[in-house]
């Protein structure tokens, strides 16, 4: 397997797009879900900060639950490359974007009561699966499930780990192989406030993860 990919989810102040952006993350994500405290009401400014990404740096939108009239705004942009979806989208719906270019992220919450046959489905229509704590906000709570759980998970699904991580425990979540993921997704542990991460922090975060003991 090749490099843990880090994601940075939550993006959305200009300067602090080109203050990330530098440190050259695989995906970066932006979220347009109004309840959201990260969410983006300035599309067009945000899409004027991708100049600063590298071109190997992937764009994501995230979104809730929307219409596929919702969705095709944002795809019609052509500057994101996945649509991360993370409320009861159904395989078919997933199958809509990929059909207009798109790669998809498919979020499942996950608790005790996690039942991996509700994966298989969105095999076929899913190019990366995000596993997240169960929360009623749709994610960004800042707390981590029992990792635990992630040993029902069929060896062949490639997944981000999302969900309360931190520096304080990256370096665990790097050696998890029950199945291992293909990346870590951070977001508010990894901020000054909502939308505004901490660069310190990011640094610190890549340092860990590009070290090659345990990848």
């Amino acid at each position: 397997m090749g490099k843990l990919l880090w994601k940075v989810c939550g993006m959305r102040d200009p300067e602090n797009i080109r203050e990330v952006a530098a440190l050259k993350p695989d995906l970066m994500g932006f979220i347009f879900y109004e309840p959201s405290p990260r969410h983006v009401s300035d599309l067009e400014a945000v899409l004027e900060s991708f100049r600063y990404l590298e071109e190997d740096t992937y764009t994501v939108g995230v979104m809730v639950n929307p219409t596929i009239e919702e969705a095709v705004r944002l795809i019609d942009t052509g500057r994101f490359d996945y649509l991360q979806l993370h409320g009861k989208e159904t395989p078919e719906f997933c199958a809509s974007i990929k059909a207009k270019g798109l790669k998809v992220i498919k979020n499942f919450p996950m608790d005790e009561n996690f039942n991996p046959e509700v994966l298989e489905p969105y095999r076929k229509v899913v190019d990366l699966f995000l596993f997240d704590t169960k929360t009623k906000e749709h994610g960004g709570s800042g707390e981590t499930f029992d990792w635990n759980l992630l040993e029902r998970i069929p060896e062949d699904i490639p997944y981000m780990l999302s969900g309360g991580l931190s520096l304080k425990n990256i370096k665990r979540a790097k050696r998890i192989n029950t199945p291992k993921p293909v990346g870590l997704d951070v977001n508010s542990k990894f901020e000054l406030s909502p939308a505004m991460k901490d660069v310190r922090k990011l640094m610190e975060l890549k340092t860990i993860l590009r070290h090659k003991e345990n990848i």
